[in-house]
């Protein structure tokens, strides 16, 4: 028995089975949905007002203290503790939902959700550090595929409840409660890894796949997209085994380990390519997490809850079922991303910025359902090539880090655009006119790439030309 449970503790697939169990559970929130109309109800009976300026920026400021500090605490405490305390803060979340009512007592819901999605990076984390690296890629499907699963099945199971079997809000929060609370007990039962990305390196002369192994094969038929750009060489190989801290005393380890962090990352932005992606990525990232922390309260405000039907966990259903199959769509199509990627995040931001003018200008509930259709596909679109685009030239180790980075940057101009124009101290603008707001974010994006792209496009012809002129003189 005690060797079968050796064995078991050295396999790929028994964490692999636990940490995909904690990530259904945890995401298998079917009140999610809707959680504007259960605020607004007459369980909490808080006006839209107090929904949008004083309680949701909440946790966009909790969220922005915490990302950074719990980030490095993530690897430096190998990933578990984390995995736990997101566990107690979940529960804690939707128990003061269910039994606390006022502004205050919502608030620190927000705080205690904000410490949630800051410990979403060791869901992703915790797995590359207990398999091998032949397991890679099949462990980060598994792991992001039943994500995917778990927040289709909620939003369906929720819809569903509300609108055949007539169960409460509250009822929907009780049962994600439970599940909340599986996601916490399965946490318990996650080994221990004795080595992390960053302060526990198991070995020093292991290396970790390229990511594009890991994040996706987008580019497996088509090597002129995967080619690094000549300013990316600086970026494309993680720490040498003589820059590495292992060996360095204790009281300086942690200190040497951020040094070599932020000279990692000045490589890594030293790279033109990486750079421009990366501003997109934390451009877009930010009014994309922005819009979904206030959708539900534009769309109970073009159909208030309490007089019309609420469908917001079909509507959440086909935006997951969507983005899944546009970012899968990447995969299967060739094309030269370094000529056409920035074209494309200009064109497709443009239609977000579109789908967001359709949601401001229209007083149609189902316009706005379409609307915000469009713009999470197009989103779930240029966010997967952007992630592979940055990927493919990085280490694990670099990637991971540009990844935390680039969220940060999102979640500070997320920050700013919460206190100017939603934030009851700032503008404390209605919910119709942020949307103007972000419509007009998000052209500005567009425009950004669409200058970008046409650059690009008259400098390659002009290179042409003259490669082609000195031919013909030869």
């Amino acid at each position: 028995m005690d060797c079968w449970k050796g064995d078991v503790g050295r396999s790929w697939i028994y964490p692999t089975l636990i940490i995909c169990a904690n990530g259904f559970f945890s995401t298998m929130r079917p009140s999610e949905s809707f959680l504007t109309p259960y605020l607004t109800g007459p369980d909490k009976n808080l006006t839209i007002e107090e929904v949008t300026n004083q309680i949701f920026p909440v946790w966009t400021y909790s969220y922005l203290v915490l990302l950074f500090p719990v980030f490095l605490i993530t690897d430096y405490v190998r990933y578990k503790p984390i995995l736990l305390l997101q566990g107690v803060s979940f529960i804690i979340t939707w128990l003061l939902l269910l039994f606390a009512h006022g502004v205050a007592a919502m608030q620190v819901v927000e705080f205690f959700y904000g410490m949630v999605t800051a410990s979403e990076v060791a869901y992703y984390a915790y797995i590359y550090s207990v398999v091998s690296t032949d397991h890679y890629q099949r462990v980060t499907s598994y792991c992001r595929s039943i994500t995917l699963v778990a927040a289709t099945v909620a939003a369906v199971l929720g819809q569903l409840l509300v609108s055949l079997a007539n169960v409460s809000y509250f009822h929907l929060n009780a049962i994600t409660l439970a599940s909340v609370s599986l996601a916490f007990v399965c946490s318990f039962f996650l080994p221990m890894p004795q080595k992390s990305m960053f302060f526990h390196r198991k070995d020093v002369s292991e290396t970790f796949p390229a990511p594009d192994k890991v994040v996706a094969t987008v580019c497996s038929d088509g090597p002129s997209s995967c080619q690094e750009d000549k300013g990316s060489a600086p970026a494309d190989r993680g720490p040498t085994a003589e820059q590495q801290p292992d060996k360095a005393k204790p009281q300086n380890h942690v200190l040497r380990v951020l040094v070599q962090l932020s000279q990692d990352l000045r490589d890594c932005y030293s790279s033109r390519k990486l750079l421009y992606w990366s501003l997109w990525w934390a451009l877009a990232t930010a009014g994309f997490n922005q819009v979904l922390n206030y959708i539900q309260v534009l769309w109970d405000f073009r159909a208030p809850s309490h007089s019309s039907a609420v469908y917001n966990g079909a509507v959440e259903a086909i935006a997951t079922f969507l983005g899944s199959a546009t970012s899968m769509a990447v995969g299967y199509v060739k094309v030269n991303w370094d000529l056409s990627g920035e074209l494309a995040l200009g064109i497709f931001s443009a239609m977000d910025a579109g789908s967001l003018f359709l949601m401001h200008f229209t007083d149609n509930i189902w316009a706005c359902y379409a609307g915000y259709l469009v713009f999470k596909a197009c989103y779930m679109l240029l966010i997967t090539i952007a992630t592979f685009q940055i990927a493919v030239n990085l280490s694990m180790e670099r990637y991971a880090l540009m990844f935390g980075f680039n969220n940060f940057v999102a979640l500070v101009i997320q920050t700013i655009l919460t206190v100017v124009v939603v934030d009851s101290k700032g503008l404390g603008l209605d919910i119709s006119t942020q949307f103007l707001i972000y419509g007009s974010y998000f052209a500005f994006i567009a425009g950004i790439f669409l200058i970008r792209s046409i650059h690009t496009i008259i400098s390659i012809k002009c290179r042409n030309t003259t490669v082609a002129g000195e031919s013909i003189d030869h």
